[in-house]
């Protein structure tokens, strides 16, 4: 059966193709088919902007060019494969979702892997953590957090019909377990144990082994090239359901696939860096607001090159202002937390 072409229908079409449903502000709907000139135009000045940032970020104060370069490029390196992991991952995720305000984190991929790093300091001390191979610590982070998904997004499907907001639901109650015992075990830890694990419960890029930029590169690739079978079918899955189903999209099957490589983009970025609550949350949505379309094409090289910015301006930050006092996560989520309300009270007021 095909939708009536009257008003209301355009406001649920505009609603939904950006994946907002409820936090858009009631603009003409116009105003989101913005031509593919326009929006070239825009992603070249996010890339020229991002290149800025990098090119800072490379250059200023160097005063010995040959030991700064490799040490600041494997920093860079490392800024590209977290910034496409998680823009990529939030985009999809919220694209299955139909909702701005959520990001694979709440799912408990961060509450799992601080569950790991305070469960082997609780254990077997904080030695056996600081002697672990990075290579090691990597894969056991990276296999467990997919791990835990996979076992949810299978037992769930088959047990509820795959209901995404049952996921979505028990997700939040697992990653809500994860980091009640994280704190109970970091409560009766002793403190120098804790000093050690305190240093790894926020994300740090200058920490980045060189070993593990090979081993996520990998990963990221690998993982990119399937999620490309699929790629085109998002942009009609931002729809909804029902609509994909009527263009005969097989629904249930696109979303599973689509969930798996957003649990290993969130792993692998997670385990390279540490976790960083709402940067994911801040890309997607600046991208949404700066391209205003919904094609997927232009909304995820847009969404990465923000975070390019975000993330190359916040280290910038970071070294040359703070000094190292702080670290960039805390920037990040202080500025993704503010803008998180401001997506509420948006909502709210809509």
């Amino acid at each position: 059966m095909q939708a009536k072409p009257n008003k209301e229908g355009h406001a649920t079409l505009k609603q939904t193709a950006l994946g907002s449903t409820g936090f858009v502000s009631e603009q003409p709907r116009q105003n989101y088919h913005v031509s593919p000139q326009v929006l070239w135009a825009k992603l070249l000045s996010l890339f020229l902007l991002a290149a800025l940032c990098i090119g800072l970020y490379m250059t200023i104060g160097v005063t010995d060019w040959g030991f700064a370069l490799p040490r600041r490029g494997i920093k860079v390196v490392a800024m590209l494969l977290v910034c496409f992991s998680i823009a990529y991952s939030t985009v999809i995720f919220q694209t299955v979702t139909n909702n701005r305000i959520l990001t694979p984190s709440i799912i408990g991929f961060d509450s799992v892997y601080l569950l790991i790093q305070t469960l082997i300091i609780f254990l077997f001390g904080s030695m056996t953590l600081i002697q672990m191979s990075k290579q090691t610590q990597f894969v056991m982070n990276v296999g467990c957090m997919v791990l835990f998904a996979v076992l949810l997004y299978s037992w769930l499907f088959k047990r509820e019909g795959r209901n995404l907001y049952f996921l979505i639901l028990i997700g939040m109650i697992f990653g809500t377990f994860f980091g009640s015992l994280t704190t109970f075990m970091q409560m009766v830890m002793d403190p120098n144990e804790f000093t050690v694990l305190q240093d790894r419960m926020f994300s740090s890029i200058n920490n980045v082994s060189s070993d593990l930029i090979n081993i996520s590169a990998v990963l990221v690739i690998l993982t990119t090239l399937y999620s490309l079978r699929f790629f085109k079918f998002l942009d009609p899955i931002s729809l909804g359901r029902d609509q994909a189903i009527n263009l005969g999209i097989d629904h249930s099957r696109v979303v599973n696939r689509c969930m798996v490589v957003i649990a290993i983009f969130v792993s692998v970025s997670t385990a390279l860096v540490g976790p960083i609550t709402f940067f994911g949350l801040l890309a997607a949505n600046l991208s949404y607001e700066f391209m205003r379309t919904y094609r997927h094409s232009f909304l995820v090289p847009a969404a990465t090159l923000i975070s390019i910015i975000a993330i190359a301006g916040g280290q910038l930050l970071v070294e040359r202002v703070f000094t190292f006092s702080t670290s960039i996560s805390v920037i990040v989520n202080f500025v993704g937390g503010l803008y998180f309300l401001f997506l509420l009270l948006k909502g709210a007021k809509a």
